[in-house]
């Protein structure tokens, strides 16, 4: 695991995109774990004039979103899949039959949730996963006390998830339940980019990196995996060790 520390949000959002921009000109038909949330914009961002400037294609590119709300249709803007649309999917060259997100109105969720599992392993699995974390210390939508071996499910949001995403709704609490990958299934990404940026987001960075490991904090399942990068700014990454790096 490494950690690298940079001085703005910005800074270390592009740096996030520029290492997926390397793996993608690595491995063209590459694999991505995809996130949302404010987080992530300036990531897409960054890929997006990438891509723009001729520098990036995602011709090749399969990707699978982390997770999903549960009852918001594909085309409600503040889902994930209509999140992804807009922020990167139609900005760029990737042919969207090969860009999958959960389905949020699957009628049979379990059924679903098994056929999200065998998509991924026949793409041949997560090449490279991109998380956030949330102030409770989770990854996907895997709340504290998630099972580390757990697989894509349906999952109850906490009251302070509902909280912090409401900002996404207009103030007004989003969907209770959200179908995400499993601890487990993220885990068996070859790769993990951690992207982590503000205040609020300290402790969590902190708790994940030096404390106990265990479900209370979903988010120390990452120090399992041998090839994990945290990417912090100023604020999120205050008093955790690591290599300082300067805004390109």
């Amino acid at each position: 695991m490494s950690i690298n520390h940079f001085p703005t949000t910005i800074a270390a959002a592009h740096a996030v995109a520029d290492r997926i921009a390397e793996r993608l000109k690595a491995k063209p038909s590459i694999v991505l774990g995809l996130a949302t949330g404010a987080t992530m914009e300036p990531v897409y961002e960054r890929l997006v004039a990438l891509h723009r400037a001729g520098e990036i294609s995602f011709a090749r590119v399969t990707s699978f979103n982390l997770d999903e709300y549960v009852g918001l249709p594909p085309e409600d803007p503040r889902s994930y899949r209509s999140t992804m649309d807009s922020q990167l999917f139609d900005l760029v060259d990737i042919d969207k039959a090969r860009t999958f997100v959960p389905d949020g109105l699957a009628a049979d969720t379990s059924a679903f949730a098994s056929r999200y599992e065998a998509m991924m392993r026949e793409a041949g699995g997560i090449d490279l996963q991109l998380l956030g974390i949330g102030r409770n210390g989770h990854i996907g939508f895997n709340e504290p006390g998630a099972d580390f071996a757990a697989r894509t499910r349906v999952v109850d949001l906490e009251a302070s998830t509902l909280e912090a995403n409401s900002a996404f709704f207009d103030g007004k609490l989003p969907p209770t339940k959200a179908m995400t990958m499993g601890i487990g299934t993220i885990l068996e990404s070859r790769e993990i980019i951690v992207l982590a940026t503000g205040a609020t987001k300290r402790e969590a960075v902190r708790a994940a990196l030096t404390g106990p490991i265990g479900p209370e904090c979903p988010a120390t399942a990452l120090r399992r995996h041998a090839n994990v990068t945290w990417w912090l700014d100023a604020e999120s990454g205050a008093g955790v060790a690591g290599e300082s790096l300067a805004a390109e």
